[in-house]
C-alpha cells in the first residue's frame, strides 16, 4: 500500500452527512479550465462568483455536533457554489467553442459583407460625331470624297488609287472588325454608322427617264494586280476615262466583291466589279458591273492569271488588259448618290450601276471564292434618295 502525498492528486471532499462522496468543487473548476487555457482571458471577463455569506461566515467552527439546521444551511451553500461553478464552466465552454470557430474561419471570426456596386443603367454607346468632310484614303479600293460631294480632293483620290485598302486599322467583314463595328474602329469611320446616304442599296422603284448615255473611252492597258487583304484590286495605266452628266472621270482602279453588294429588286448576283473613277476636282464616280454565272469572261481570266502569290505584293500582267470586255453590251444603267462601301464610308459618290450583268464562269467564281468567300457590306437604307433608271 502506497504512502505519502501525491502533489497532483486532489484530496477527496469530505462525505456528506448521508455518507455520499461528492466531487470536490475545485476539481470541477480545474477540469473545465484546463480545457480552455488559451482563453483564460475570455473567462476572466466573467465576474467572479461571490459566495453567499451565511450567518456562520467569519465565525470559528465549533466542534459541537452539527444540528439539522446547520446541515441544511451547508447543503444550500454547496448547491449555490455548484450552480456558480456550473455557470462558469458553461461560459468557458462557450468561449472555447468560439475560439475554435475563429481559428477555423479565414477572417478570424469576422464576417465582412461587401456590397456589390449598382450596375449602370443600360444605354446605347455614344457614337463619335461624323466629320464634316472626309479626305482620308479610302480602304476597300474606293477613293474618298467630301460628304457634300463638292470641292477639290485630288490628293485623297490619288492616295486611294495608290493604296486601296488602308491597313492602319484592322477592319473586316465579320467579327469584331465587321461592318456593324466599323464606326468604332477609328473616329474617321463614324460616317459608316451615321451617314444618311450610304451604299450599297437595293435598287427598287427607280424613275425611268431619258438618261444621257455613259461614254466609255477604255483601251488596252498595262495593269498590275494586288491582293490587299480585303479584295483583288487591279490598277491600270492612265488614259481610261468615262464621261457622264457633263463631267469626265479617269479610271483609278477596279476591284471585286462576292456576292454583289448591290441588289436589283431584291435579286442577288454572284459577284460585282467596282470601277472607281475620279474627275479633276476629286469627285468620284463608281461603275458597278454585276457578274452573273455563265460563260467565262476573258478580262477577268487575265486578272486571275496574274494573281500574286503573296498579299500586298503587286504583280504586273504579262499582256495588255482589254477593259471593254468587262462592260456589258447594253449600256443602260441606274444612278443615285451614295457612299464608299468600305471605311471610311465617305459620301458624295456618284453610282452608275449597269442594268445588264456580265457573265463569269463557275470556275472563275470559285477562284475568287477561295480568297474571299464573302466580302460584301450589308445593304443600307435608301431613305429619301432619288434613283433614276435609263429607259
Amino acid at each position: 500500500m502506497k504512502t505519502g502525498c501525491d502533489p497532483f492528486r486532489l484530496p477527496h471532499a469530505p462525505p456528506d452527512p448521508a455518507g455520499r462522496r461528492r466531487a470536490h468543487p475545485l476539481a470541477v473548476l480545474l477540469t473545465a479550465t484546463s480545457l480552455a487555457l488559451p482563453l483564460l482571458a475570455v473567462a476572466s471577463d466573467a465576474p467572479e462568483p461571490k459566495p453567499a455569506r451565511s450567518a456562520r461566515d467569519g465565525a470559528e467552527p465549533k466542534p459541537a455536533k452539527e444540528s439539522r439546521e446547520a446541515r441544511a444551511t451547508a447543503s444550500a451553500k454547496e448547491a449555490q457554489e455548484a450552480a456558480q461553478l456550473q455557470s462558469l464552466g458553461a461560459k468557458i465552454a462557450e468561449s472555447l467553442s468560439r475560439s475554435r470557430d475563429a481559428r477555423s474561419s479565414p477572417t478570424n471570426g469576422l464576417v465582412i459583407r461587401v456590397k456589390a456596386p449598382e450596375p449602370p443603367a443600360a444605354s446605347a454607346a455614344p457614337r463619335p460625331r461624323p466629320p464634316a468632310t472626309t479626305a482620308a484614303a479610302a480602304p476597300g479600293g474606293h477613293a474618298t470624297a467630301r460628304g457634300d460631294g463638292a470641292g477639290p480632293h485630288l490628293a485623297a483620290a490619288r492616295e486611294a488609287g495608290s493604296q486601296g485598302h488602308g491597313q492602319a486599322v484592322h477592319w473586316s467583314y465579320s467579327g469584331n472588325g465587321g461592318p456593324e463595328n466599323w464606326w468604332r474602329l477609328k473616329p474617321e469611320f463614324a460616317r459608316c454608322a451615321e451617314g444618311a446616304r450610304q451604299s450599297p442599296i437595293n435598287i427598287r422603284g427607280g424613275i425611268q427617264v431619258d438618261l444621257e448615255p455613259i461614254r466609255f473611252e477604255y483601251r488596252a492597258s498595262a495593269f498590275s494586280v494586288i491582293d490587299n487583304g480585303h479584295t483583288v484590286q487591279v490598277t491600270t495605266s492612265p488614259g481610261n476615262t468615262l464621261s457622264v452628266m457633263g463631267r469626265r472621270y479617269e479610271l483609278v482602279q477596279f476591284h471585286f466583291h462576292r456576292p454583289a453588294e448591290e441588289r436589283v429588286d431584291g435579286r442577288v448576283f454572284d459577284m460585282v466589279a467596282h470601277l472607281v473613277h475620279k474627275d479633276p476636282d476629286g469627285r468620284l464616280a463608281v461603275v458597278a458591273v454585276l457578274l452573273d454565272r455563265g460563260q467565262p469572261n476573258p478580262t477577268i481570266q487575265a486578272v486571275w492569271n496574274s494573281l500574286p502569290l503573296e498579299r500586298n505584293e503587286p504583280l504586273a500582267g504579262t499582256a495588255p488588259l482589254e477593259l471593254e470586255q468587262l462592260l456589258p453590251v447594253n449600256r443602260g444603267y441606274y444612278t443615285y448618290m451614295g457612299s464608299l462601301t468600305t471605311p471610311p464610308c465617305s459620301e458624295g459618290v456618284l453610282w452608275l450601276v449597269m442594268k445588264e450583268p456580265v457573265t463569269v464562269s463557275t470556275e472563275q467564281i470559285a477562284i475568287f471564292s477561295r480568297l474571299y468567300p464573302m466580302n460584301a457590306r450589308p445593304l443600307q437604307p435608301i431613305g429619301d434618295r432619288l434613283v433614276k433608271e435609263s429607259k
